[in-house]
């Protein structure tokens, strides 16, 4: 039996709810150059997850850094690290260490806003692989930017 509300399934009066009141909206991430010019977008699915990922340029190891939009700012919630050399580790009280599946480590419930809601970040070549992820997504900024510096922000649309 289907659960119903006014005569119709739920799940229908939910996604007319989700739509009448912009909760099917997408947020996204810009990324702009120091002139201003929009280098690349990615967009999110509400309360969606982006992840910036990359090669460590010392140990070649995976590193992640993951930020929501929450009510238009940009939070690192967050990070992955493969292990703790050249300068990677865990600060104690800032968010919880935990270990990942398939190695390496998690620090979860950072929930830190970005300070002035923008990352600055210069692009590493390809070999450091600086990419955009979220769900099934995947942009490359070292395709896009290599060397160059740009600024990671959540849409102004």
């Amino acid at each position: 039996m289907t659960a119903r509300l006014d005569g119709r399934p739920f799940g229908a009066a939910l996604l007319v709810i989700a739509l009448a009141t912009g909760a099917a909206c997408a947020d996204a991430l810009e990324v702009r150059g120091r002139d201003g010019d929009l280098v690349a977008r990615m967009p999110l699915a509400p309360g969606g997850e982006v992840c910036l990922r990359w090669s460590h340029s010392v140990t070649g190891g995976a590193v992640a850094d993951c930020f929501e939009i929450r009510d238009g700012r940009l939070t690192l919630t967050r990070s992955y690290l493969h292990d703790f050399s050249a300068g990677l580790g865990h600060l104690p009280g800032r968010g919880i260490q935990r270990a990942a599946e398939h190695g390496g480590y998690w620090i979860e419930e950072i929930d830190e806003p970005v300070p002035g809601n923008a990352l600055p970040l210069r692009v590493g070549r390809r070999s450091v692989g600086h990419r955009l992820t979220s769900g099934e997504r995947t942009l490359s900024l070292s395709d896009r930017a290599a060397g160059r510096r740009v600024t990671l922000a959540p849409a102004t649309d």
